[in-house]
């Protein structure tokens, strides 16, 4: 004879009911705390400021190119612009290939970059005028400031350049390289100046 047994139901009634979940609310509330955190996030983002330009100092590329030519003794040259143009860099490099070079670097008020680099006869080789046009190919030539420079202009980007080989021991090689155009860049050479000793 087997026995049955009822089920308990006493000691499942006794229970006290599952209490609430807290912290998790109702779909409703949560709603309404994201549209709060929302709008605070966005009431900070739209009061911090914003840099709209970075714009900085123009360089003084006299005193720094009367250094290097009391350094190096070369008779370098430095362009004199009109009003609007803006220096942006101005140093003696040493590349990685020792050579030194003048460099100038420049804005037009149009947003064109011109650069001037300078450097011994010794120096400028094959590979230094390659590097300072980004491995430019040669257009032809244009007459400015009183000398025939060769034009030449970068596969790679936007660059054209105007080169000035030195003749002799004593001269310079300049190369002035930029986005500007071949006209830019002559006006630019018949700016050029030589830099007083001292």
């Amino acid at each position: 004879m087997t026995m049955s047994r009822a089920p308990d139901t006493t000691a499942a009634a006794s229970l006290p009911p599952p209490g609430t979940r807290r912290g998790l609310g109702t779909l409703p509330s949560m709603v309404i705390s994201m549209v709060f955190i929302t709008a605070a996030v966005l009431a900070w983002v739209a009061m911090v400021p914003r840099v709209r330009e970075i714009s900085q100092p123009a360089v003084d590329v006299t005193s720094v190119a009367v250094q290097v030519r009391q350094e190096t003794g070369w008779a370098i040259s430095q362009p004199q612009l009109p009003a609007g143009w803006k220096a942006t860099n101005a140093r003696l490099d040493l590349g990685a290939d020792g050579v030194q070079t003048w460099h100038a670097g420049y804005l037009a008020p149009d947003g064109q970059y011109v650069s001037i680099d300078q450097t011994e006869l010794s120096g400028a080789t094959d590979s230094w005028t390659s590097a300072r046009t980004s491995r430019g190919q040669a257009e032809g030539t244009l007459f400015a400031a009183g000398r025939t420079w060769h034009k030449l202009s970068s596969p790679d980007i936007l660059q054209r350049s105007l080169v000035l080989k030195g003749f002799s021991a004593h001269d310079l090689t300049t190369v002035l390289s930029g986005t500007a155009p071949y006209a830019q860049l002559a006006q630019f050479a018949e700016a050029l100046k030589p830099v007083p000793a001292s």
